[in-house]
């Protein structure tokens, strides 16, 4: 399935006449359409020089998690560690943020542009464990793709 996937997000980050933000959104919908636990599926950026992360282009449920600190839930630990981080139960972490009682699981996978951690993608599903290695390599792809038009 992921390779499949993988052949079309070149040309959905290249689309003329588009900005990088309606880019991006295509992006989240393509991937949200396409990979069915994918549930909710968005970008989180730095914010300037904060430490503090603040979301980006998103396709799902709204969400009032637009500003998130560094060391926060684990999108707020991804910027710190500089690692995927998958939470096979979100139920079981101490350090959540709950976007929806709905979410079971989720994975984030950071986003580095000339070496340095600039934001992430984050994937959160209602389906419980579903993420694999596979995944992880898909969104570091995704992610790597990105990174060409930021």
């Amino acid at each position: 399935m992921f390779e499949q996937l993988q052949a079309k997000i070149p040309s959905i980050l290249k689309a003329e006449n588009q900005t990088t933000e309606e880019k991006l959104q295509t992006l989240c919908e393509y991937l949200k359409e396409n990979i069915p636990y994918y549930d909710w599926v968005g970008f989180y950026f730095r914010n300037g020089e904060k430490e503090e992360l603040k979301l980006g282009p998103y396709a799902g449920a709204p969400t009032d998690h637009t500003i998130i600190p560094f060391g926060k839930g684990i999108c707020g630990q991804v910027a710190l560690t500089n690692a995927n981080f998958v939470v096979p139960d979100v139920a079981a972490q101490d350090n959540y943020i709950a976007c929806s009682i709905s979410v079971k699981s989720e994975i984030v996978v950071p986003l580095f542009v000339n070496g340095k951690n600039i934001g992430q993608i984050d994937i959160d599903s209602e389906t419980p464990d579903p993420f694999s290695a596979a995944d992880e390599r898909f969104l570091e792809f995704v992610n790597r793709e990105v990174a060409k038009i930021l």
